[in-house]
Formats: structure tokens, sequence, C-alpha cells
């Protein structure tokens, strides 16, 4: 019995993570971006002008998916790249006044998601599902 709730767990997960990602990425195809870079930006709205290396850090990606990432970005007009002025092997990435103007559409998206996600739920069962998922998230790490 339990091993089957453990599975009819795993499997509900992996639905509600690929319906989550295809509705989200769909979403974010609307205003030009996809999954992830919205995470770069939002990086950059809080810290404009780190490096990429920084970037790697705070996404938790390999340099070359944000090298990816970055370039794409940067041809679509929402970031430059510039040298560092003390360091000039050093490249700083900063959201141009396009990217800047992205953030509160990004955030409307993150919001719609989110409540799509949670409508039905009331506050205390919100409170609940978040301790519950971090304690998943803490088993993993």
């Amino acid at each position: 019995m339990n091993n089957q709730i453990d599975c009819d767990i795993r499997q509900s997960l992996d639905k509600i993570s690929s319906r989550m990602r295809r509705d989200y990425n769909e979403s974010l195809r609307e205003i030009n971006l996809y999954v992830g870079q919205d995470n770069l930006l939002c990086r950059l709205w809080e810290s404009d002008g780190i490096t990429q290396m920084q970037l790697c850090e705070h996404l938790k990606c390999e340099p070359p998916t944000v090298t990816n990432m970055v370039k794409s970005l940067e041809q679509n007009g929402f970031i430059s790249r510039k040298r560092d002025q003390q360091d000039a092997r050093v490249m700083r990435i900063y959201l141009t006044e396009k990217g800047r103007d992205l953030q509160a559409s990004v955030k409307l998206k993150w919001k719609q998601q989110q409540d799509k996600l949670l409508h039905s739920f009331s506050p205390e069962e919100r409170l609940a599902l978040r301790d519950v998922m971090d304690r998943m998230e803490r088993n993993l790490y």
C-alpha cells in the first residue's frame, strides 16, 4: 500500500512540475522569454552589473547554459555586456532599459502562475503545503 502511495505522489509531482513548466514557458513566450531567463533577469533587477560567474552561482547552472541565456537576452536587447573598468578580463552583465521594463510583466506572470496553482487552497493549507515542500526540498539536499 505504502509503495503505491509513494508512486502516486511521485507521479503527481511529475505531472504538476511538467504542466507548470509548460504553462509558464508559454506565458513567458508572450514577452519573448524562456524559463530560466526570468531568473537571470531577476538577479540583475536585484544587482545589476554582476559577472557571468556570479550569475552561474546564483542560478546554479553551468557556464555554457548561462552563456547561452546571456547571448539570447543580449540579442533580444534585454541586457548588454561590458568590460569591467578595473579588470578588462571580466565581463559584467547590465540590464538595458528594455530589460528593466520587463520586471513588471515577469512579476505578473509569476503571480498568475502562482494564483492558478493555489487558487483553491486556504491560507492554512498553503502554510501546510509550504512546510511539506520545504521538508521535501531539504530531503534532496
